[in-house]
């Protein structure tokens, strides 16, 4: 099997996945996974379409992450690679659809409104 390429997004973080077979090593922007994200429950996020298809220890992953926050983040890299794993294996796809990891969270910040100091707060209002 040769690299499988795939792309997760969430809020404004995007996660280029590249996925080939080796030993379970993660490197997101060239430091590792535990370097990258020190929080254990982003990293059992990352880690979630692995262990739910229980190939930890097969895959090596190699991750350029940008923009958006460390949640945003790591919830754009379990999109990518659950679709990375679906691409090798396309009977994986339901286990991993019932997980809910094939779905892109649509949710996003709305946009700042002219007028008002945020997207729906309004500045106060004076009668006179």
């Amino acid at each position: 099997m040769e690299q499988v390429n795939a792309v997760g997004r969430r809020k404004a973080a995007v996660a280029r996945v590249i996925v080939k077979e080796g030993t379970g090593n993660i490197i997101i922007n060239k430091r590792s996974l535990e370097v990258y994200f020190p929080s254990s429950i982003l990293q059992y996020i990352v880690k979630q379409p692995l262990n739910t298809l229980g190939v930890a220890g097969n895959y090596d992953i190699h991750v350029n992450l940008d923009g958006g926050g460390y949640k945003g983040q790591a919830e754009a890299l379990r999109l990518g690679i659950a679709r990375a794993l679906v691409k090798i294996n396309p009977e994986d796809k339901s286990a991993l659809r019932k997980e809910g990891f094939m779905t892109r969270d649509p949710r996003s910040v709305e946009r700042k409104k002219p007028g008002q100091p945020k997207a729906r707060k309004r500045f106060q209002f004076s009668k006179r």
